[in-house]
């Protein structure tokens, strides 16, 4: 055995050698020169197709950041995204810091703090922004979206630009997006995409698959499981989908398709996009289930989406562009919704919002 690992060794070494030869000796024996570099619209489009599928993300290990003023940011908004209840819950500390309206923690949504591929990162965040909003109509920064989420997901209220919970959650947002590009398109972003049905998703159904797969950790009422019966700033091991202490009706996930792809690509708790357990069916119509249950109310999202042509086909409260009901932007088929849109995106470019003033 020793032998042969000997000769194969020696091939090895051999064949490099006559590939490094290759590489280097034709050019000069011809007198040829060096191939130019192409031309810088060639160089960026190049760059650009390469960004496109940044699927190795170089993450900094912030336990190693130095005990300074931004290591100790950046961990604390660590912290605040993994134990938003504790820090900025309604039943936080110092009531001062009382921004979140529920008891849920960012990493609810944002899985591994942030890190997990398919699980609503966050490792582009700061790459991303700022940016334009359709949902508002502007140009917005990183921390307009982080109150988007404070106001729709966590149901309370935005908070100010000097705050140290902002500030430590921009840092920390901002240390996971160090070693990108700006705009970076990395893979494995959202929450993944999973075929569309071609009939509505059936809460019915749904709730069946709930009962066999979902009801053993987010219990019968959807209610999740506290970590402390008594204290609530000790937040969730397993988050409430429903109910008071949920996010409310204008948050993201409360958009079929965004918790369809979710469920399928991260639950049970465990599960990842490689193996997922739930098919794609059942996904959708769990999540359909889950839509259909009652939570908190945002005011004004009647004035959400200047443009209504900007408006996700999933969108589950009007007004609408599109003539087709409410139901059916909320359980599906999305398919017709999306290809009347992209028609009135070519014949009328954009449909003004008429609560929009």
């Amino acid at each position: 055995m020793r032998r042969s690992a000997g000769r194969n060794g020696a091939a090895a070494s051999l064949l490099a050698g006559l590939v490094l030869m290759g590489a280097f000796v034709p050019g000069a024996a011809l007198g040829q020169q060096a191939t130019p570099p192409p031309p810088a619209a060639e160089l960026a489009a190049s760059l650009a197709t390469a960004n496109a599928r940044i699927a190795v993300w170089d993450i900094p290990d912030i336990d190693l950041l130095p005990d300074d003023e931004n290591g100790r940011l950046v961990r604390y908004g660590r912290s605040v995204l993994e134990e938003s209840a504790r820090h900025i819950g309604p039943d936080a500390a110092d009531p001062a810091q009382r921004f979140a309206g529920n008891n849920l923690a960012c990493a609810n949504c944002h899985l591994d703090a942030g890190r997990k591929k398919f699980g609503l990162p966050l490792v582009a965040a700061a790459a991303d922004y700022p940016r334009y909003s359709t949902r508002s109509g502007e140009r917005v920064e990183l921390a307009d979206r982080v109150d988007s989420c404070m106001t729709r997901s966590m149901n309370g209220r935005a908070m100010p630009r000097d705050a140290r919970p902002m500030r430590a959650l921009l840092a920390y947002l901002t240390l996971l997006s160090s070693a990108l590009p700006k705009d970076a398109n990395i893979a494995g972003a959202g929450a993944g995409a999973i075929p569309l049905l071609d009939r509505p998703a059936d809460p019915a159904r749904g709730a069946v698959v709930y009962a066999q797969t979902c009801v053993v950790c987010h219990r019968s009422g959807g209610e999740g499981l506290r970590r402390n019966a008594v204290d609530a700033s000790f937040g969730y091991g397993v988050p409430p989908l429903w109910g008071p202490d949920s996010f409310n009706d204008g948050a993201g996930m409360s958009r079929l398709i965004t918790i369809a792809n979710f469920v399928h690509d991260n639950m049970p708790n465990g599960v990842s996009w490689v193996m997922p357990v739930l098919a794609p069916e059942d996904a959708w119509d769990v999540a359909a289930y889950v839509a259909s249950q009652k939570r908190p109310h945002r005011a004004g999202l009647d004035r959400d989406f200047p443009d209504l042509l900007d408006k996700p086909v999933d969108t589950p409260y009007g007004p609408y562009a599109d003539g087709f009901p409410q139901a059916q932007h909320k359980y599906g088929p999305f398919g017709p919704i999306g290809a009347e849109i992209a028609r009135l995106k070519a014949a009328k470019g954009r449909v003004p919002n008429p609560n929009v003033r």
